[in-house]
């Protein structure tokens, strides 16, 4: 169902978040830690832009796929990370955001992200962002992260919501594909991709969902 089509049916029920590149910056955590790990697994580092390109969406697991790595170095990328936290930046007013489409649109608001869920944890700790979520759904939870739809539909189920009520806020091609494949309107924040509406920052959310 379109964006359009679920404004004007007036069923919009739940909207959900990706997290890294919507609600957070921690493209720096994460490029650090990955390359962290690739030189204790011998491997050469990536550059930013090669990071970004081949491994900025997809789950963790998907990337040691690519490089012939095992969970232990997973694991070993995922605690670099936690000892990172510092470096990631909460995007201005998103905790603004997340409260108001709860209190003034009386709207369900989950997490759907494919970062692990120690990690996310952390995160939420770290920024006070745990009560501002009806439902949280980690790479963690599911068999198959984004792209794959399972995400979205565990976490429209939680919520007790149908896709189509829904609309999904992610800022990567994953996102699109995750959030059409469970049947979802798709809003994407700054990002190439082409979704059912696109805005360079959440305050322009309000003006969407006004329309």
């Amino acid at each position: 169902m379109s964006l359009q089509n679920t404004m004007k049916t007036g069923r919009l029920e739940a909207i959900l978040f990706d997290l890294d590149g919507v609600l957070i910056n921690s493209f720096e955590s994460w490029y650090q830690a990955f390359n962290t790990m690739l030189v204790e697994y011998r491997r050469e580092k990536l550059t930013r832009d090669e990071f970004r390109a081949t491994c900025w969406g997809p789950d963790l697991a998907h990337n040691l796929n690519a490089l012939n790595l095992t969970d232990e170095a997973g694991k070993y990328c995922i605690n670099e990370q936690l000892n990172l936290i510092g470096l990631i930046e909460l995007f201005p007013g998103a905790k603004a955001v997340l409260s108001r489409l709860r209190a003034d649109y009386k709207l369900k608001v989950g997490l759907v992200t494919n970062t692990p869920k120690e990690n996310v944890n952390r995160i939420l700790d770290y920024f006070q962002l745990f009560e501002l979520f009806d439902v949280i759904v980690t790479g963690d939870d599911v068999r198959t992260g984004k792209p794959d739809a399972e995400m979205i539909l565990k976490a429209c189920e939680t919520l007790s919501v149908k896709p189509e009520h829904a609309i999904l806020v992610g800022d990567t091609e994953i996102d699109l594909l995750a959030g059409k494949s469970a049947g979802c309107s798709v809003i994407c924040v700054k990002a190439k991709s082409a979704g059912d509406a696109c805005i360079e920052s959440l305050q322009e959310l309000f003006a969407v969902l006004d329309k």
